[in-house]
Protein backbone atom coordinates (compact mmCIF):
# COMPACT_ATOMS: atom_id res chain seq x y z
CA UNK A 1 0.00 0.00 0.00
CA UNK A 2 2.85 2.41 0.74
CA UNK A 3 3.93 2.39 -2.92
CA UNK A 4 0.38 3.20 -4.07
CA UNK A 5 0.31 6.15 -1.67
CA UNK A 6 3.65 7.38 -3.03
CA UNK A 7 2.49 7.22 -6.65
CA UNK A 8 -0.76 8.97 -5.72
CA UNK A 9 1.24 11.90 -4.35
CA UNK A 10 3.45 12.01 -7.45
CA UNK A 11 0.41 11.97 -9.75
CA UNK A 12 -1.38 14.64 -7.68
CA UNK A 13 1.62 16.94 -8.05
CA UNK A 14 1.95 16.14 -11.74
CA UNK A 15 -1.76 16.82 -12.36
CA UNK A 16 -1.27 20.32 -10.96
CA UNK A 17 1.78 20.90 -13.15
CA UNK A 18 -0.27 20.02 -16.23
CA UNK A 19 -3.10 22.36 -15.24
CA UNK A 20 -0.84 25.26 -14.28
CA UNK A 21 1.85 25.15 -16.98
CA UNK A 22 0.92 22.91 -19.95
CA UNK A 23 -2.83 22.74 -20.56
CA UNK A 24 -3.17 26.21 -22.05
CA UNK A 25 -0.06 26.15 -24.26
CA UNK A 26 0.92 22.59 -25.26
CA UNK A 27 -1.28 20.43 -27.47
CA UNK A 28 -2.68 17.61 -25.29
CA UNK A 29 -2.08 14.90 -27.90
CA UNK A 30 1.56 15.92 -28.21
CA UNK A 31 1.89 16.08 -24.43
CA UNK A 32 0.52 12.57 -23.99
CA UNK A 33 2.47 10.98 -26.84
CA UNK A 34 5.71 12.59 -25.65
CA UNK A 35 5.09 11.19 -22.15
CA UNK A 36 4.54 7.69 -23.50
CA UNK A 37 7.58 7.90 -25.79
CA UNK A 38 9.83 9.10 -22.96
CA UNK A 39 8.57 6.30 -20.73
CA UNK A 40 9.26 3.78 -23.49
CA UNK A 41 12.79 5.13 -23.94
CA UNK A 42 13.36 4.77 -20.19
CA UNK A 43 12.72 1.02 -20.42
CA UNK A 44 14.22 0.44 -23.88
CA UNK A 45 17.65 -0.70 -22.56
CA UNK A 46 15.92 -3.44 -20.54
CA UNK A 47 13.84 -4.53 -23.54
CA UNK A 48 17.01 -4.82 -25.60
CA UNK A 49 18.88 -6.71 -22.86
CA UNK A 50 16.20 -9.19 -21.81
CA UNK A 51 14.10 -11.27 -24.17
CA UNK A 52 10.36 -11.09 -23.58
CA UNK A 53 8.21 -14.01 -24.73
CA UNK A 54 6.19 -12.94 -27.75
CA UNK A 55 2.80 -13.71 -26.15
CA UNK A 56 3.66 -11.73 -23.02
CA UNK A 57 4.95 -8.78 -25.06
CA UNK A 58 1.68 -8.69 -27.01
CA UNK A 59 -0.40 -8.84 -23.82
CA UNK A 60 1.55 -6.04 -22.15
CA UNK A 61 1.38 -3.87 -25.27
CA UNK A 62 -2.36 -4.47 -25.55
CA UNK A 63 -2.90 -3.51 -21.90
CA UNK A 64 -0.84 -0.34 -22.33
CA UNK A 65 -2.71 0.55 -25.51
CA UNK A 66 -6.06 0.27 -23.71
CA UNK A 67 -5.19 1.55 -20.23
CA UNK A 68 -3.23 4.60 -21.40
CA UNK A 69 -3.47 5.01 -25.17
CA UNK A 70 -7.21 4.69 -25.77
CA UNK A 71 -8.05 6.04 -22.31
CA UNK A 72 -6.22 9.31 -22.96
CA UNK A 73 -7.89 9.70 -26.37
CA UNK A 74 -11.34 9.33 -24.82
CA UNK A 75 -10.43 11.56 -21.88
CA UNK A 76 -9.22 14.47 -24.00
CA UNK A 77 -12.21 14.24 -26.34
CA UNK A 78 -14.55 14.42 -23.34
CA UNK A 79 -13.33 17.98 -22.72
CA UNK A 80 -15.14 19.00 -25.91
CA UNK A 81 -18.44 18.35 -24.11
CA UNK A 82 -17.69 18.71 -20.39
CA UNK A 83 -16.24 21.29 -18.06
CA UNK A 84 -13.16 20.36 -16.04
CA UNK A 85 -15.33 20.03 -12.92
CA UNK A 86 -17.66 17.61 -14.72
CA UNK A 87 -14.76 15.49 -15.99
CA UNK A 88 -13.42 15.19 -12.44
CA UNK A 89 -16.88 14.33 -11.17
CA UNK A 90 -17.46 11.54 -13.69
CA UNK A 91 -14.06 9.90 -13.08
CA UNK A 92 -15.19 8.82 -9.61
CA UNK A 93 -16.87 5.67 -10.97
CA UNK A 94 -13.52 4.00 -11.78
CA UNK A 95 -13.40 2.09 -8.44
CA UNK A 96 -16.75 0.46 -9.19
CA UNK A 97 -15.51 -0.77 -12.56
CA UNK A 98 -12.34 -2.19 -10.99
CA UNK A 99 -14.20 -4.10 -8.27
CA UNK A 100 -16.77 -5.56 -10.66
CA UNK A 101 -14.27 -6.44 -13.39
CA UNK A 102 -11.72 -8.04 -11.08
CA UNK A 103 -14.25 -10.23 -9.29
CA UNK A 104 -16.00 -11.27 -12.50
CA UNK A 105 -12.67 -11.93 -14.26
CA UNK A 106 -11.67 -14.36 -11.52
CA UNK A 107 -14.93 -16.10 -10.72
CA UNK A 108 -17.21 -15.45 -13.73
CA UNK A 109 -19.93 -14.29 -11.38
CA UNK A 110 -20.74 -11.20 -9.32
CA UNK A 111 -21.05 -10.78 -5.58
CA UNK A 112 -22.40 -7.39 -4.65
CA UNK A 113 -20.69 -7.22 -1.25
CA UNK A 114 -17.42 -6.50 -3.03
CA UNK A 115 -18.90 -3.24 -4.31
CA UNK A 116 -19.33 -1.78 -0.80
CA UNK A 117 -15.89 -0.16 -0.35
CA UNK A 118 -15.80 1.02 -3.97
CA UNK A 119 -19.22 2.66 -3.70
CA UNK A 120 -18.19 4.32 -0.43
CA UNK A 121 -15.06 5.67 -2.15
CA UNK A 122 -17.26 7.00 -4.96
CA UNK A 123 -19.50 8.72 -2.40
CA UNK A 124 -16.46 10.30 -0.75
CA UNK A 125 -15.12 11.60 -4.05
CA UNK A 126 -18.59 12.84 -4.98
CA UNK A 127 -18.78 14.84 -1.74
CA UNK A 128 -15.45 16.48 -2.61
CA UNK A 129 -15.97 17.13 -6.31
CA UNK A 130 -19.71 17.55 -6.89
CA UNK A 131 -20.54 20.49 -9.16
CA UNK A 132 -23.72 21.66 -10.86
CA UNK A 133 -24.00 19.83 -14.18
CA UNK A 134 -24.47 21.59 -17.51
CA UNK A 135 -27.59 21.00 -19.59
CA UNK A 136 -25.85 19.02 -22.38
CA UNK A 137 -23.38 16.50 -21.13
CA UNK A 138 -24.49 13.04 -22.34
CA UNK A 139 -21.80 12.63 -25.01
CA UNK A 140 -19.17 13.75 -22.55
CA UNK A 141 -20.54 11.38 -19.92
CA UNK A 142 -20.32 8.48 -22.38
CA UNK A 143 -16.74 9.35 -23.36
CA UNK A 144 -15.45 9.73 -19.81
CA UNK A 145 -17.09 6.50 -18.67
CA UNK A 146 -15.47 4.72 -21.62
CA UNK A 147 -12.14 6.23 -20.50
CA UNK A 148 -12.75 5.09 -16.91
CA UNK A 149 -13.59 1.61 -18.17
CA UNK A 150 -10.38 1.41 -20.23
CA UNK A 151 -8.29 2.49 -17.24
CA UNK A 152 -9.99 -0.10 -15.05
CA UNK A 153 -9.66 -2.87 -17.64
CA UNK A 154 -5.92 -2.25 -17.93
CA UNK A 155 -5.35 -2.40 -14.19
CA UNK A 156 -7.42 -5.55 -13.74
CA UNK A 157 -5.87 -7.28 -16.76
CA UNK A 158 -2.35 -6.60 -15.49
CA UNK A 159 -3.22 -8.27 -12.19
CA UNK A 160 -4.12 -11.47 -14.03
CA UNK A 161 -0.85 -11.87 -15.97
CA UNK A 162 1.72 -14.50 -15.03
CA UNK A 163 4.66 -12.13 -14.58
CA UNK A 164 6.72 -13.40 -11.66
CA UNK A 165 8.29 -11.07 -9.12
CA UNK A 166 9.03 -7.37 -9.28
CA UNK A 167 12.40 -7.89 -11.00
CA UNK A 168 10.82 -9.80 -13.88
CA UNK A 169 8.09 -7.17 -14.23
CA UNK A 170 10.65 -4.38 -14.49
CA UNK A 171 12.48 -6.22 -17.28
CA UNK A 172 9.42 -6.55 -19.48
CA UNK A 173 7.37 -3.48 -18.54
CA UNK A 174 8.55 -1.43 -21.50
CA UNK A 175 6.10 -3.30 -23.73
CA UNK A 176 3.29 -1.65 -21.75
CA UNK A 177 4.50 1.74 -22.97
CA UNK A 178 5.15 0.40 -26.47
CA UNK A 179 1.41 -0.17 -26.84
CA UNK A 180 0.54 3.17 -25.25
CA UNK A 181 3.07 5.03 -27.44
CA UNK A 182 1.74 3.38 -30.60
CA UNK A 183 -1.82 4.52 -29.92
CA UNK A 184 -0.99 8.01 -28.63
CA UNK A 185 1.56 8.58 -31.40
CA UNK A 186 -0.98 7.64 -34.06
CA UNK A 187 -3.48 10.02 -32.46
CA UNK A 188 -0.93 12.83 -32.53
CA UNK A 189 -0.36 12.32 -36.26
CA UNK A 190 -4.11 12.46 -36.86
CA UNK A 191 -5.36 15.10 -34.45
CA UNK A 192 -2.52 17.15 -32.93
CA UNK A 193 -2.03 20.86 -33.49
CA UNK A 194 1.68 20.97 -34.26
CA UNK A 195 1.73 24.73 -33.75
CA UNK A 196 1.31 24.13 -30.00
CA UNK A 197 4.68 22.55 -29.27
CA UNK A 198 6.46 23.29 -25.97
CA UNK A 199 8.76 26.29 -26.36
CA UNK A 200 10.21 27.08 -22.92
CA UNK A 201 12.72 25.22 -20.73
CA UNK A 202 10.06 24.95 -18.02
CA UNK A 203 7.62 23.20 -20.35
CA UNK A 204 10.30 20.80 -21.56
CA UNK A 205 11.34 20.12 -17.98
CA UNK A 206 7.77 19.34 -16.93
CA UNK A 207 7.32 16.99 -19.88
CA UNK A 208 10.53 15.19 -18.91
CA UNK A 209 9.22 14.82 -15.35
CA UNK A 210 5.85 13.57 -16.59
CA UNK A 211 7.38 11.11 -19.04
CA UNK A 212 10.22 9.65 -17.00
CA UNK A 213 8.92 9.91 -13.44
CA UNK A 214 5.12 10.29 -13.34
CA UNK A 215 4.48 7.97 -16.29
CA UNK A 216 7.57 5.75 -16.54
CA UNK A 217 8.34 5.02 -12.90
CA UNK A 218 4.86 5.92 -11.67
CA UNK A 219 2.93 3.40 -13.74
CA UNK A 220 5.59 0.74 -13.16
CA UNK A 221 5.35 1.08 -9.37
CA UNK A 222 1.54 1.34 -9.48
CA UNK A 223 1.27 -1.80 -11.61
CA UNK A 224 3.62 -3.86 -9.43
CA UNK A 225 1.94 -2.67 -6.22
CA UNK A 226 -1.54 -3.32 -7.65
CA UNK A 227 -0.74 -7.04 -7.65
CA UNK A 228 0.04 -6.97 -3.93
CA UNK A 229 -3.32 -5.62 -2.69
CA UNK A 230 -6.93 -6.69 -3.00
CA UNK A 231 -9.07 -5.49 -5.89
CA UNK A 232 -11.11 -3.26 -3.56
CA UNK A 233 -8.00 -1.65 -2.07
CA UNK A 234 -6.81 -0.89 -5.60
CA UNK A 235 -10.25 0.45 -6.49
CA UNK A 236 -10.33 2.83 -3.53
CA UNK A 237 -6.79 4.09 -4.19
CA UNK A 238 -7.95 5.23 -7.62
CA UNK A 239 -10.09 7.90 -5.96
CA UNK A 240 -7.52 9.17 -3.46
CA UNK A 241 -6.02 11.28 -6.25
CA UNK A 242 -8.94 13.72 -5.90
CA UNK A 243 -8.28 14.92 -2.32
CA UNK A 244 -4.52 14.67 -2.88
CA UNK A 245 -4.78 16.86 -5.99
CA UNK A 246 -6.86 19.46 -4.18
CA UNK A 247 -4.34 19.65 -1.34
CA UNK A 248 -1.44 20.10 -3.77
CA UNK A 249 -3.33 22.87 -5.56
CA UNK A 250 -3.93 24.64 -2.25
CA UNK A 251 -0.41 24.25 -0.85
CA UNK A 252 1.52 25.26 -3.97
CA UNK A 253 -0.89 27.50 -5.89
CA UNK A 254 -3.34 28.66 -3.21
CA UNK A 255 -6.43 27.46 -5.07
CA UNK A 256 -9.73 27.73 -3.19
CA UNK A 257 -10.58 24.63 -1.14
CA UNK A 258 -13.84 23.80 0.61
CA UNK A 259 -12.32 22.28 3.73
CA UNK A 260 -15.63 20.90 4.97
CA UNK A 261 -16.35 18.83 1.85
CA UNK A 262 -12.67 17.90 1.47
CA UNK A 263 -12.49 16.63 5.04
CA UNK A 264 -15.77 14.72 4.91
CA UNK A 265 -15.07 13.21 1.49
CA UNK A 266 -11.52 12.23 2.42
CA UNK A 267 -12.76 10.58 5.62
CA UNK A 268 -15.24 8.50 3.61
CA UNK A 269 -12.51 7.43 1.16
CA UNK A 270 -10.16 6.46 4.01
CA UNK A 271 -13.00 4.55 5.69
CA UNK A 272 -13.61 2.70 2.44
CA UNK A 273 -9.89 1.84 2.29
CA UNK A 274 -10.05 0.33 5.80
CA UNK A 275 -13.20 -1.58 4.82
CA UNK A 276 -11.50 -2.92 1.68
CA UNK A 277 -8.45 -4.00 3.67
CA UNK A 278 -10.59 -6.07 6.05
CA UNK A 279 -12.31 -7.99 3.29
CA UNK A 280 -10.73 -11.21 2.09
CA UNK A 281 -8.54 -10.40 -0.93
CA UNK A 282 -10.17 -11.34 -4.20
Amino acid sequence: MAWLWLVTLVWAFSFSLIGEFLAATVDPYLAVSSRMLLALLLFLPLLLKYRTPFALACKLAAIGAVQLGIMYLLLYHSFLYLSVAEVLLFTILTPVYISVLDYYWRYRRLHWRWLGPALLAVLGALVIRYQQLSAEFWWGLLLIQAANFCFAVGQVAYRQLDLGGAKQQVRHYGWFFAGAAAVSGSASLLFANWQRLPDTPLEYGILLWLGLVASGLGYLIWSIASRQVSANQLAVMNNLLIPAGLLVNFIFWQHQVNWWTLGLGSALILLSLVWAGRQKAS
